[in-house]
């Protein structure tokens, strides 16, 4: 089965996550949506990528571009949050016929391809194929906000622990309490110091390869550790949490996702919060998830005001975007990419890309001095800031001003 993954035209409500990546990279659990796919689905052919145009030439592989005859592949919404049951769903699926989980396109197949769906932006637009195609109804989660994201997280993490490495084989110091240990993996290379308590009474607690927890810090299950990163003396982690990778970690975090690449190493409280790559929480940066009068929150996201329904919703924070110390954020904030927020106020509730300042006056963050400061800390963790990932800047600034409705 030849899988193709495509963006559909609800991507923009996953911003500002999505601006830098393909909504398959986004992580729900241990494992990113394009790798849960690829688990259950195509578990020994390659996916292929069908992704906005700007992302196509600059973020996606050339070896996994769309390369296979139209009649032989199947295209998949990367926003799918993949069950056995869907590979069932697919193999059944037929010339001329779509899948639909509610409001939203899964997947489709027509030997024409999908380019007579895409948009200018490469989107495919939903009510092009429900138009054409012949639709089955099929009942499986799909990630329409981040907070779907935040909200499955829990039971993802439960699912992709049987992806876990065979053998614990990481180094466990003396010292250690492990609560519940068949349901803890400390993958190779790992390494668990003296007075860390793994508790996993409440769900299972894996810590990837090369990662490192530090003295006296508390994971409590379900958990998820990335490869290479460091959980810092004394934190209290609280799950469901998924860090990493090369994440370093102090404070108190709760039920959030923290993507690769990104720090929050000091003491401050992160809750129902998801963070992006390359992000920076200054010392005693601190976010509110549940409002004092317990309703339900509102954020503000591209324009318009939306009712979460939800009752904890923390910081909501692009890639590249940074705090100083003793920051505050209101529950339900949104910032964008490239910000540079600090302050002893608490910001407004949406912060929009490339922002500098704090709650009384912002400027616009330069394209270019944005550009200088990525090469430098994307250079400190031996990652290339090229020319690839320079038009990609570009195009994400373009496209932010456009959806932000900056001038």
């Amino acid at each position: 089965m030849n899988v193709v993954l495509f963006e559909d035209d609800y991507f923009a409500d996953l911003l500002p996550l999505v601006y830098f990546r393909p909504v398959w990279e986004l992580r729900c659990g241990a494992l990113t949506l394009a790798e849960k796919i690829a688990r259950y689905v195509s578990p020994k052919e390659p996916l292929r990528f069908l992704a906005r145009t700007y992302l196509q030439q600059n973020y996606i592989p050339e070896e996994r571009h769309l390369d296979s005859p139209p009649e032989e592949t199947i295209f998949v919404n990367g926003a799918v949050l993949a069950r056995p049951e869907l590979k069932t769903a697919l193999q059944n699926l037929e010339e001329g016929q779509c899948l639909i989980a509610g409001e939203r396109l899964v997947a489709f197949r027509d030997r024409r391809g999908a380019d007579s769906y895409r948009n200018a932006d490469g989107v495919v637009m939903t009510d092009r194929v429900r138009d054409s195609l012949t639709s089955q109804s099929i009942d499986i989660p799909i990630i329409r906000y981040i907070w779907d994201a935040i909200d499955w997280m829990e039971e993802e993490l439960q699912r992709d622990f049987q992806f876990r490495p065979q053998q614990s084989s990481g180094k466990i110091y003396d010292g250690v309490h492990l609560l519940e240990r068949e349901q803890i993996c400390v993958a190779d290379g790992a390494v668990i110091k003296p007075g860390v308590v793994l508790d996993a009474e409440a769900g299972p607690i894996w810590i990837d390869e090369g990662a490192e927890v530090m003295p006296n810090s508390v994971i409590i299950g379900p958990a998820f550790i990335g490869k290479c990163s460091r959980i810092k003396v004394g934190a209290k982690i609280y799950g469901p949490v998924c860090i990493g990778p090369v994440c370093k970690i102090g404070g108190e975090v709760e039920g959030s996702t923290i993507l690769g690449y990104s720090n929050k190493q000091h003491d401050g409280f992160l809750g129902h919060a998801y963070l992006g790559s390359w992000v920076n929480l200054g010392a005693d940066t601190n976010n509110s998830d549940l409002k004092n009068n317990y309703g339900r929150i509102r954020v503000f996201l591209n324009g318009r005001e939306i009712d979460t329904g939800k009752q904890f919703l923390g910081l909501i924070m692009g890639d590249h975007s940074k705090t100083a110390i003793n920051t505050m954020f209101n529950t339900g904030t949104i910032v964008g990419v490239n910000c540079n927020i600090f302050g002893a106020e608490m910001p407004p509730k949406f912060v929009p890309s490339f922002s500098w300042g704090g709650a009384t006056k912002w400027v616009d963050y330069d394209l270019q001095k944005a550009i200088q400061v990525a090469k430098i800390v994307m250079g400190r963790r031996n990652v290339t800031f090229g020319e690839r990932e320079e038009r990609l800047f570009r195009a994400v600034h373009a496209l932010a001003r456009k959806i932000e409705r900056r001038g």
